[in-house]
């Protein structure tokens, strides 16, 4: 049977070591487990900085162990308001709930459906980092005694080792979905791993996409901040999650612009990654419908965009100063998809392609011949997407 200070030990030892949160709770939860704790249910939630989640954890039950993230906005709903989350960030002090004769109509949703699972009761504590951050754990058993003082006690006296296993998981995972959330994750996995530096740069073949809002300095002008910032938001997200759905990286934001490539390479031909790019701009287009049919209901004006679509080499890095950098592609196919974007309005297309991405699905587009484009010599043969 392990004691306090043996799981302690295992965990600022071997359970640090193993930099995956789902180990280091499996290791943690095995060993109380042989200690006596009689858990059927254990919640590890990590908080860290990020402008898209606010948390992301471990549930380990008998079953198995996965790992989930937290939004902002889930904060916000009747699934955190009135947890046993929420009670012990807000007061700063452990819980514990049994789950035995509870009120349906006043008791929190989660403790009805433990309850219903079995649960006897329930515990609640907080993780402290070394950044002056605090961190939520549940801990649910089925036993018909609940959880005796010494099994509570044993949790307790153990939190400072789980705290020293979990923040260094933590601190990397934070890093890493700061990095995706801001230059995609293709680059954040570079950066990461340190094979990205300033000046470092690669030399690959890419399909690149560029996006841009219609009509985005005239809106500027004329629209409140709030109506714009509703509407980039709107549009983004729209391009952003197309793009992710199918495999692409969204490199930056560029004011109204978007740049976003699809690798090629051994695993993906450029073929594939071609039709990559034409199904996220497919899927771009339609969810540009919905969020306009929404915007209609709110009685607000239409968006449109335009999307060129070119592939060829391209230099992949990062570029700035020694105390700021940015993270792009670089070269003459990124120049050309931006100049074939910029041709989509008039044409009267919301999707242009050149003659190298058209010659992977010749099915999906239609000639528009060939046009000037400014920065190219000769004239450049360009095609739109059937809709």
């Amino acid at each position: 049977m392990f004691k306090s200070d043996e799981i302690n030990n295992w965990l600022i030892s071997e359970g640090r070591m193993l930099g995956d949160g789902a180990a280091v709770v499996e290791g943690y939860i095995s060993r109380l487990i042989e200690a006596g704790v009689p858990l059927t249910r254990a919640n590890i939630a990590q908080r860290f900085a990020n402008p898209l989640l606010v948390a992301w954890g471990v549930v380990w039950t008998r079953d198995g162990t996965e790992e989930y993230d937290v939004t902002h906005a889930m904060l916000d709903t009747s699934s955190y308001i009135g947890s046993a989350f929420e009670y012990v960030m807000d007061n700063e002090k452990s819980l514990l709930k049994d789950l035995r004769d509870l009120d349906p109509a006043s008791s929190h949703s989660s403790y009805l459906e433990f309850a219903e699972a079995g649960g006897t009761e329930l515990f609640a504590t907080l993780l402290f980092y070394g950044d002056g951050s605090k961190h939520g754990c549940t801990f649910l058993t089925n036993s018909e005694d609940g959880f005796s003082k010494e099994h509570i006690d044993l949790i307790q006296e153990t939190r400072v080792g789980l705290a020293s296993a979990m923040e260094p998981v933590t601190m990397r995972r934070s890093t890493a979905s700061l990095l995706q959330t801001y230059i995609g994750s293709g680059p954040a996995e570079a950066v990461v791993n340190g094979t990205i530096r300033r000046g470092d740069q690669t030399d690959l073949e890419a399909v690149v996409m560029i996006t841009d809002l219609r009509g985005f300095t005239a809106k500027s002008e004329q629209w409140s901040d709030e109506q714009l910032l509703d509407a980039l938001n709107g549009y983004f997200d729209v391009v952003v999650q197309a793009v992710d759905e199918n495999a692409g990286d969204v490199l930056k934001f560029m004011g109204d612009g978007i740049l976003s490539i699809f690798k090629i390479d051994e695993m993906n031909s450029a073929v594939d990654q071609c039709e990559k790019a034409i199904k996220a701009a497919r899927t771009a287009l339609a969810g540009l419908d919905d969020l306009n049919r929404e915007r209609a209901k709110a009685g607000e004006p239409a968006l449109e965009f335009g999307i060129g679509i070119n592939v060829g080499p391209v230099t992949y890095g990062n570029i700035g100063s020694p105390g700021r950098l940015d993270f792009t592609v670089l070269g003459s196919a990124v120049n050309l998809a931006s100049r074939v974007q910029d041709l989509c309005k008039q044409l009267g297309e919301p999707v242009l392609v050149t003659e190298q991405v058209a010659t992977y699905q010749r099915a999906a587009f239609k000639n528009q011949g060939s046009h000037s484009v400014r920065g190219v010599k000769e004239p450049v043969e360009l095609y739109s997407l059937w809709r």
